[in-house]
């Protein structure tokens, strides 16, 4: 009896423990399933934008407003001179929409620039 008990659970696919219960074919009572694990992946989300905007004062240079726009926002000549000429007739116009980090750090770069400069231009960014 013995040796029949231990040829089943050498041709049994799995595992055999003590104490395990077996139907009479030898696999597992039916309370246990076998399936296959899957893994799903979330899909990454895009990040939040913002816009960065520059803001019309009465001091800063024109001139220098157009050095910031092409140094620190890639802008040609004619390009950083359109939204010079924005800010500077509407109070206020976007330099770029960017990823909030790099909003942020551009933000940061524009006033420090400013400031080393003696430049009261103000910059900022909000939520595209």
């Amino acid at each position: 009896m013995i040796s029949s008990i231990a040829d089943s659970e050498r041709s049994c696919p799995w595992p055999v423990y003590a104490g395990d219960d077996h139907d009479s074919d030898g696999s597992p009572d039916g309370d246990e399933q076998v399936g296959i694990a899957t893994k799903t992946r979330a899909k990454p989300k895009k990040p939040s934008q913002f816009k960065v905007l520059m803001l019309n004062d009465d001091y800063t240079p024109m001139e220098f407003v157009v050095l910031v726009l092409k140094r620190f926002f890639q802008m040609d000549l004619e390009q950083a001179t359109r939204v010079m000429l924005h800010v500077h007739q509407k109070g206020v116009g976007v330099c770029g929409i960017f990823p909030y980090e790099i909003a942020e750090t551009k933000v940061n770069q524009v006033m420090d620039f400013a400031r080393q400069n003696q430049h009261p231009l103000q910059c900022t960014l909000e939520k595209a």
